[in-house]
């Protein structure tokens, strides 16, 4: 049974239970714009929380999966942006690099050496992940605005909005984490 464990993960669970978790988040990211569309900080939250949820456990290979979903499914409802949703094509790259930015450095912050779920660690890696996504997409967003290619509703949507909901999502995966770890702590007791 323990060769069915992932060893390189903050929390070791088993080949199915990563499948499971990876299309439990793959389809909540995907699908969560169809279901509530609006507003924004909501959706960008629960998706920001399955991106912080993959990387701790799921191993790389469904990294790239989990950075592209939550903006294809944003873009297919056409919800978030209404009728300038086709503006979103001309981030949907830096979106996308946002999310895996915002995994792998996650991921590599918090799991190091000796990966365990220590608060102060833990925080720290969801701010800066969060702070690497917000720059990335600032700089992009101004630079588009700068040359007339996006309204300036982008902006806002596209910078101080997605710090926002990336540090809210790492806020409720550090509560999902710890009520798995109380769960798991209750479960194996006698």
């Amino acid at each position: 049974m323990q060769k069915d464990l992932t060893i390189s993960l903050p929390l070791q669970i088993s080949t199915l239970a990563q499948g499971l978790v990876f299309a439990g988040v793959s389809i909540l990211s995907f699908f969560m714009p169809f279901a509530l569309g609006h507003p924004q900080w909501l959706v960008g939250t629960i998706v920001n929380a399955c991106l912080f949820l993959g990387a701790v456990y799921l191993p790389k290979r469904y990294y790239i999966s989990l950075a592209i979903l939550p903006s294809l499914g944003v873009l297919a409802r056409g919800a978030l942006f209404g009728p300038m949703t086709m503006f979103l094509v001309y981030f949907l790259p830096f979106i996308w690099l946002g999310n895996l930015i915002l995994i792998i450095l996650f991921k590599k912050i918090f799991s190091g050496e000796t990966a365990n779920l220590d608060d102060l660690k833990f925080g720290l890696s969801v701010f800066l992940a969060s702070a690497v996504k917000f720059l990335g997409l600032w700089i992009v967003v101004n630079i588009y605005f700068s040359l007339s290619i996006v309204p300036k509703l982008f902006i806002s949507s596209m910078s101080l909005n997605q710090l926002a909901t990336a540090l809210a999502g790492g806020l409720i995966a550090f509560l999902i984490f710890k009520l798995h770890g109380q769960f798991n702590a209750r479960s194996h007791r006698p």
